[in-house]
């Protein structure tokens, strides 16, 4: 017999416990609107889940959070798949410490459906110390991605994104909106790497490589005289990352792109005026 009901009433890690000390074998299915998962039991014990892109422990932790949506466990469904060691103890603590954590989280972090933005602060004073994580998740916000996307871009679980974006939140760097139907309808912009079209061989004009190199050299420069040390690393990761796009083809593009990035990092770690200053200088770069 089929055993159902709402995640509204009943939390999944006491579900999963209900179920699994009769040492069934069967699955979970789990339904949040257009969301589909599934947790498989072998002889009570929990030996793969999956959820969209996520496998394994992953999808557990993942379907622990929903705090709305369908459960239906069916009984006698096996699968061979084997994507998960831990013990249905230590697994379903972790996920029981995770759902803990979601509900601080979400009281920033009302839906992983929202877009993460910049708050730019005019009277911004003092360094900000950023970790590789958090540059890494600033380095995806785009306006446009949700916290959702954020995370499978980034191969990150929306738990450590949330996470991440909760102290950024807290201090004030990232506000989160919601995803409005013109964000989705806006076409994306052109890829960073897309090369420009070949010029004839005839072409009296020179290859862009040079001159493109010479003036994110000069980019750089700029930057890091005017940003100093707070600022040399993540400067040097878009020049680094601009170069690599020159050497492959692209041209101006790139090194408009490398400073449309630093200035957006300038705006998080200067403030708005130091910012302006920067575009001053970097526009005359020619």
């Amino acid at each position: 017999m089929a055993f159902q009901g709402s995640l509204t009433e009943l939390h999944l890690p006491d579900i999963i416990q209900l179920i699994s000390v009769s040492g069934k074998t069967g699955v979970f299915h789990l339904t949040d609107g257009p969301l589909k998962g599934q947790i498989y039991l072998h002889d009570g014990k929990i030996v793969h889940a999956q959820l969209e892109d996520a496998v394994g422990e992953e999808a557990v932790y993942t379907l622990a959070i929903w705090s709305q949506g369908d459960f239906k466990f069916e009984p006698g469904t096996g699968t061979e798949l084997r994507t998960i060691s831990k013990s249905n103890t230590n697994l379903l603590m972790e996920a029981a410490r995770r759902l803990d954590e979601w509900r601080v989280l979400s009281k920033k972090i009302p839906s992983v459906d929202m877009v993460p933005e910049f708050v730019v602060q005019e009277n911004r004073e003092g360094q900000i110390n950023l970790n590789t994580s958090e540059w890494m998740i600033l380095s995806k916000i785009d306006g446009h991605r949700s916290i959702k996307t954020i995370a499978a871009t980034g191969r990150l679980s929306v738990f450590d994104v949330s996470k991440i974006l909760y102290g950024l939140i807290a201090t004030g760097l990232i506000r989160l909106r919601e995803a409005g139907p013109e964000a989705a309808a806006r076409p994306a912009p052109p890829a960073a790497t897309t090369a420009p079209a070949r010029a004839p061989a005839n072409a009296s004009a020179p290859p862009p490589g040079p001159e493109a190199l010479g003036r994110l050299d000069r980019v750089r420069d700029v930057s890091n005289s005017l940003l100093g040390a707070v600022g040399e690393s993540v400067v040097n990761k878009h020049y680094q990352k601009a170069r690599y796009e020159i050497e492959h083809g692209a041209g101006a593009e790139a090194v408009d792109e490398a400073i449309s990035q630093i200035a957006r990092a300038a705006s998080i770690l200067k403030g708005p005026s130091t910012t302006e200053s920067l575009l001053e200088q970097l526009k005359s770069i020619r």
